[in-house]
């Protein structure tokens, strides 16, 4: 009987790229507060006008600010009480950023104003990129897709994956493999069951589903 020997490989794994973001509040939100510094000893430079500050100032993205000139890049809507987005070294109020930078949810169509996904050619909240199955965020774990839906590698497994006869293991992405009597193996795990020598891509011989080299073949009872 001759050996099927065949080398593929299964679906591949898609990463998941988290796009990091500048000085986020929270692990959720881009949104920033301004500080309020009171007058005092210290006399720092206005990153807006480049003037010498006497009194209150702002503290924002490590610079200071008079108060008055602390404001969105857009509107000119002042920033001094309410929450800003740094965007490309200057900052916009939540309303401009939405409008203008932000990107949109695939899955619930809402402006992201936090940890983007990017992922399947699309952008995604963290906990809006979910396993089809589990319906929990992969976030930066690694899926795979299975007709256009992405899985997290648990479940994938669990529900599409192949296991090897050999050693009884997923054969996971990336595995060489081979099929032979009927059944899915590792390249690896292919062998004689008497010596343990590879038969990938020789002659063997099977005794109740148990791959045989030629030496055994006639020579051992199982």
């Amino acid at each position: 009987m001759k050996g099927n020997s065949s080398t593929s490989v299964l679906r591949g794994p898609v990463p998941a790229r988290p796009v990091p973001q500048p000085h986020p509040k929270d692990e959720d939100t881009l949104v920033q507060m301004a500080e309020h510094i009171p007058a005092g000893m210290r006399t720092p430079m206005c990153a807006h006008c480049n003037m010498v500050i006497r009194g209150p100032f702002l503290v924002a993205m490590g610079k200071s600010w008079h108060k008055d000139e602390f404001n969105c890049a857009h509107c000119h809507t002042s920033l001094a009480d309410i929450g800003f987005v740094e965007e490309k070294g200057s900052v916009y109020c939540e309303h401009c950023y939405e409008e203008f930078f932000a990107p949109t949810c695939s899955r619930c169509q809402a402006k992201i104003l936090g940890e983007v996904i990017n992922a399947l050619k699309q952008a995604w909240h963290i906990y809006c990129f979910m396993c089809a199955a589990c319906q929990q965020p992969i976030r930066n774990n690694t899926f795979h897709l299975e007709d256009g839906e992405p899985y997290c590698e648990q479940d994938f497994y669990s529900l599409f994956g192949t296991g090897c006869h050999g050693c009884e293991f997923p054969i996971e992405a990336g595995d060489k493999f081979l099929e032979a009597l009927g059944y899915t193996w590792h390249d690896t795990c292919f062998v004689c069951a008497v010596c343990c020598s590879s038969l990938e891509g020789q002659t063997f011989f099977s005794k109740k589903d148990k791959p045989l080299c030629k030496k055994h073949a006639h020579t051992v009872k199982i």
